[in-house]
């Protein structure tokens, strides 16, 4: 996946759809992969709100009274130099006045602060359009985009019919994840729809130290174990780290993973781990909580996470994602931290 925080930038394209086309401010991103998940036999799951500070949700708050107001303006003016010379005043009023059209209010919906990056979204009355918002340190808003949301609500009801159990030990961070695409941007594309990417965080930062250096994030050789039991289908385990951190290697999206085959037409997908560290190979029998890796930063991947899935096919691409059942109830979703013990 590509942290959005950082490496998005502004781009003007045109989106065509029902009734016509409008423009659409959006912000480039490259797609990543996600990985499976597995909790420790004994692990007692919770779930909790990562604190949110004041100086972001008073940045969020300005920009969703702006978008009350109509005050389009006031927003194009808060946006970064980089994304004026991209987009027009004129443009951007054009796009957001035709994509605001029917629209009685905005809503928010998520505010998270991360790496110094502030990741902003709102909703309109119906839950059909949504608006995302990058607001760095000093309050400048260095990316947006309109995006039309769709909902699957057949296959959101279709979870997996065993319990899976928490991928890793410790507290992890859910960046993406939940049945929207404002919370999990792999939501549009069926065989991710159900993915999850969870990072390390602490204070606020996913590493500390040089950013360039995988060494320098938490997330960074965590032991990540078996959700589920289940026998071994794919195990690669060569594929180099990617550094410095923010390069990405699309030849290999997954990076090293390790595919389970959980029976009932089940498997998890636990990819960009780190390069040398699978413990398993094709055929292995593996109990849930079995340690199979360490968390890397291998594949599609910006820098050190987890992205797990569980999906209808051993092929990743050729598969469809299947909502996970958690074990415990959990609905692990955006800006949540779960913690196993």
């Amino acid at each position: 996946m590509r942290m959005i925080l950082i490496l998005w930038v502004t781009s003007a394209v045109l989106l065509t759809g029902c009734g016509g086309s409008n423009n659409k401010i959006e912000l480039a991103s490259a797609t990543g992969i996600g990985t499976a998940s597995e909790a420790a036999p004994e692990a007692v799951p919770t779930q909790s709100k990562l604190e949110e500070s004041e100086s972001m949700n008073g940045n969020a708050e300005q920009i969703g009274q702006a978008l009350k107001n109509r005050a389009y303006d006031d927003i194009y003016n808060q946006t970064s130099d980089i994304f004026r010379k991209e987009i027009s005043l004129a443009q951007f009023r054009e796009g957001i006045l035709g994509y605001s059209e029917g629209v009685t209010a905005w809503k928010s919906h998520s505010q998270i602060k991360i790496n110094d990056g502030q990741y902003n979204t709102w909703t309109d009355q119906e839950s059909k359009k949504g608006i995302i918002a990058i607001i760095d340190t000093e309050g400048v808003i260095t990316g947006l985009q309109l995006m039309p949301l769709e909902s699957f609500p057949q296959t959101d009801q279709v979870q997996t019919k065993l319990a899976y159990g928490i991928p890793f030990k410790g507290e992890w961070f859910v960046f993406w994840g939940g049945q929207d695409v404002l919370s999990n941007y792999h939501y549009e594309v069926p065989s991710q729809r159900y993915a999850y990417d969870v990072f390390q965080v602490k204070a606020g930062f996913t590493y500390d130290g040089d950013a360039t250096k995988n060494e320098s994030y938490y997330a960074f050789g965590q032991e990540i174990v078996a959700p589920q039991s289940g026998t071994v289908v794919q195990a690669i385990n060569d594929i180099k780290d990617n550094e410095p951190v923010g390069v990405m290697n699309e030849d290999h999206p997954a990076g090293n993973v390790v595919v389970i085959d959980h029976g009932n037409g089940e498997y998890s997908f636990l990819a960009h781990l780190q390069m040398g560290s699978v413990k398993v190979k094709v055929g292995d029998q593996v109990s849930k909580g079995d340690s199979i890796g360490l968390c890397g930063n291998s594949g599609n991947s910006s820098e050190a996470h987890l992205h797990y899935q569980v999906s209808d096919n051993k092929d990743l691409f050729e598969g469809e994602s299947i909502r996970v059942q958690w074990e415990g109830g959990l609905n692990p979703r955006q800006g949540e931290v779960i913690a196993a013990d």
